[in-house]
């Protein structure tokens, strides 16, 4: 299937590493021109030439922290001047740290909504001008398939990320007179830093390894495994791609049927 990404122009914030990074690698091997964002310059720039070598396309990397309420538009600017425009918006970040609800105070609330909601909502409203001259603009946020299960211990995400799946819902009724496509993708457990990140906490409180953890996870699937990022991003290509031009308002599972409900 030709999934009609050629030319288009991306940018995939959160994406030096992990979801983004493969989610990057999988628009630019379709052909997509692509800006990556990071907060780390090295780490950006290293996968930038990694994404150039392995697709033969041109890729842009753009150094900004979307947690910081500042960065946004300015990420957005460079993003479009370098690409001549934007068609896909695909907003991701770290997540938040794990943590009992006791031990959180208001400053730790506020961090994970500028990280896990509000890095959303700047992005969305600085790409709106130059998605509006797109003819098949889309827009996917990842949140997590905790937002229909919630995860122990990670009482941040599951509440925040919430809120950015009704945001992305709401953009979707709101934003769809101007043909613009707003869709979510919430993965489940995948093999990226950030799982091992976790996994590394678990280990820590069980007395366990990190090995230990991510095998026990893992049975939480049917499948028996963890994805890999590439899985996830051969769905995010898709969702992004106008081949699916009539998919708007879908919060997107991809977590291996470790979600445990019908709908």
């Amino acid at each position: 299937m030709d999934l009609g990404l050629k030319g288009m122009r991306a940018l995939i914030t959160g994406s030096s590493r992990g979801l983004g990074y493969a989610t990057a690698l999988g628009l630019a091997q379709e052909g997509a021109l692509v800006a990556i964002n990071g907060r780390n310059q090295e780490q950006l720039t290293k996968a930038a030439r990694s994404i150039a070598s392995e697709s033969g396309e041109s890729v842009f990397p753009i150094q900004g922290d979307v947690a910081d309420p500042s960065a946004c538009p300015g990420i957005v600017t460079r993003a479009v001047d370098a690409l001549g425009g934007l068609d896909l918006l695909f907003t991701n970040a770290g997540g938040p740290p794990p943590a009992k609800f006791e031990a959180l105070d208001d400053e730790t609330w506020s961090q994970a909504v500028e990280l896990s909601l509000l890095s959303h909502v700047r992005l969305i409203r600085a790409s709106l001008p130059h998605l509006r001259l797109s003819n098949a603009p889309s827009v996917l946020t990842v949140t997590s398939y905790s937002v229909k299960q919630p995860i122990p211990n990670l009482v941040l995400s599951n509440s925040v990320r919430a809120a950015t799946v009704g945001l992305t819902k709401s953009l979707a009724l709101e934003l769809g007179v101007d043909g613009i496509r707003f869709n979510s993708i919430l993965p489940g457990w995948t093999v990226t830093e950030r799982v091992h990140e976790l996994m590394s906490a678990r280990a820590l409180t069980n007395s366990t390894t990190i090995e230990d953890e991510i095998a026990k996870q893992a049975q939480d699937s049917p499948l028996g495994r963890m994805a890999s990022p590439e899985e996830f991003a051969n769905v995010a290509v898709f969702l992004l791609s106008p081949a699916a031009s009539y998919v708007t308002g879908s919060m997107m599972l991809v977590e291996g049927g470790m979600y445990k409900g019908t709908f």
